[in-house]
């Protein structure tokens, strides 16, 4: 089945979209505007797109009303932010924090979220979540009706127990327990179900051929 996107209307295009890239990791966002006032959303148009600098990429549209949500409108304001990702055991957290409140709710307290001080930006994270990316806004890409944040990660935080060895910079990342988002409105993913498929070198892949 061929769907044009020259011609589909933007809702149509979303939901083809969003039932057919999956899974997607979430960016848990957190986020402060310049009273101090802490927003907290998730975004699933997220990933990493570069390691030198380490770059995140975030796409976030408006409210359904077409105005600038609160993480953007931080973020244009601070020029910081931080993406925590999401343990299965605090999905329901999550989907608190992606309520519509307004800006004046601190979302982090309406989820009973700790706020732990950043090293090296202003906005907070969110203790509960085993991996924390402290960043710096490095490119702001308007993009239709949506922004795409890029973020210059300049600190990580991965929960001690998580961490096999510090100075080989290995990582359990079985443990950290993360969901990812799926299909629909409400359906998300364990990474617990894996499948392990080793690399092949062209050295091993020619030596095949030739057996």
């Amino acid at each position: 089945m061929l769907f044009d996107f020259e011609t589909l209307p933007t809702a149509d295009r979303y939901k083809l979209v969003v039932s057919t890239i999956v899974p997607r990791p979430i960016a848990w966002v957190v986020s402060q505007d310049e009273a101090g006032v802490v927003n907290a959303a998730p975004y699933s148009f997220f990933n990493a797109f570069s390691d030198d600098p380490v770059v995140i990429g975030i796409g976030c549209g408006p409210k359904p009303s077409g105005a600038t949500k609160d993480t953007l409108a931080n973020i244009q304001a601070m020029g910081e932010f931080v993406v925590c990702l999401v343990p299965q055991s605090h999905l329901p957290h999550m989907n608190i924090t992606a309520t519509d409140f307004g800006p004046e709710v601190d979302e982090l307290d309406e989820a009973k979220l700790t706020k732990v001080p950043s090293t090296k930006i202003r906005v907070p994270r969110i203790g509960e979540s085993p991996v924390a990316l402290e960043c710096k806004t490095f490119q702001l890409i308007p993009v239709g009706h949506h922004t795409i944040v890029l973020g210059r990660v300049v600190a990580m935080h991965v929960r001690d127990d998580a961490v096999m060895d510090e100075a080989k910079r290995y990582i359990d990342t079985p443990k950290l327990d993360l969901v990812g988002r799926m299909h629909g409105r409400g359906w998300y993913t364990r990474t617990t179900d894996r499948v392990e498929v080793p690399r092949i070198t062209l050295a091993e892949w020619e030596a095949a051929k030739k057996g």
